[in-house]
């Protein structure tokens, strides 16, 4: 049997081993392949297994690829493979939907704290000699906010959504819940389900854990904004497509936002023109929420998992 991996890199730098993955088949692994159905078939060739994370799998490319049996993404989300095709020509998806709870519950909490901290600022500002030369014992470039007693407002109240509800209860906090589907058993004297307007106008923090849909698509947009607590503060660790992004920008240039941490934007990686790059008070990190080498470690065992019970005849987390 033979196994390709098209674009293994940001799963496995070289921090990981690929030897379970070996001991099924015959292994190719690339570290990337270009965007291109040409050269995606050809890396593909003759394999009856492969494993994608971003590199897209049209219909152009599954129809030209007639020994393929299996294909294994290489995350939660799977919107990079046209389903009605695997499903038109018989092949089985699966998907590794808890790997990452984990790890961006807990960045999700990091960018929280740097939002109301601005740690890296004063590192920075204390190595560049803003201390040394400081009147005063203690100096802030920033605003420096506590966390006990405010409410954060969680979009999407799945494995993530959760786990980071469990964080900031720790920190103190009220938590405001949204989901498609409610689960009373969840709710606490700290923790309670609302409607989305609510949520939206009750909230001091808004962090986005919800999956992108035709309805939450641009979610955090002007309209939304407008009904939210001045000074709120935005967190998105979800994806970059649920927020309209000059529509946040323009928020946080006027103060309506007072700050904004996302891990995620509309089009990764980042270009040059996206107009939170000149926003104010936005903190921008590269789609790392998920990369820890635990988190990275259990999303390759189960994705190993995944291949032997398909190679068993009794599939798991098939998503078509």
């Amino acid at each position: 049997m033979k196994i390709v991996v098209l674009d293994g890199y940001t799963l496995n730098p070289g921090d990981l081993s690929w030897e379970k993955l070996e001991a099924l088949g015959e292994l190719t692994v690339y570290d990337r392949t270009e965007f291109s159905n040409e050269v995606i078939v050809d890396a593909i060739g003759n394999a009856e297994v492969i494993f994608t994370n971003k590199t897209p799998l049209p219909k152009e490319v599954l129809e030209r690829t007639p020994s393929l049996k299996y294909i294994g993404v290489l995350a939660t989300g799977y919107n990079v493979v046209d389903m009605q095709a695997t499903k038109d020509l018989g092949i089985t998806v699966t998907n590794v939907p808890t790997y990452g709870t984990t790890a961006v519950a807990q960045m999700t909490m990091a960018l929280l704290l740097e939002i109301c901290h601005h740690v890296g600022e004063h590192n920075r500002a204390v190595k560049q000699g803003e201390w040394t030369n400081s009147k005063d014992f203690s100096f802030w470039n920033y605003p420096l906010v506590e966390l006990e007693g405010k409410t954060m407002g969680i979009i999407g109240f799945g494995r993530i959504g959760r786990a980071t509800a469990k964080l900031a209860e720790a920190f103190g906090m009220n938590i405001l819940a949204s989901a498609s589907r409610r689960r009373p058993e969840l709710e606490t004297t700290t923790c309670k389900y609302v409607d989305m307007d609510g949520l939206l106008t009750e909230s001091d923090v808004i962090s986005l854990h919800c999956p992108l849909t035709p309805d939450t698509e641009g979610i955090i947009n002007a309209a939304n904004i407008a009904k939210m607590k001045d000074g709120v503060m935005l967190i998105n660790t979800a994806r970059g497509q649920l927020v309209v992004e000059k529509d946040l920008k323009e928020a946080l240039d006027h103060g309506k936002v007072a700050g904004a941490a996302i891990d995620v934007v509309s089009t990764e990686p980042i270009e040059a023109d996206n107009p939170l790059l000149k926003a104010k008070n936005c903190i921008i990190t590269p789609h790392i929420a998920w990369a820890s080498k635990e988190s990275r470690a259990r999303l390759l065992n189960l994705a190993i998992d995944n291949l032997n019970a398909y190679l068993q005849g009794n599939p798991i987390n098939k998503v078509n």
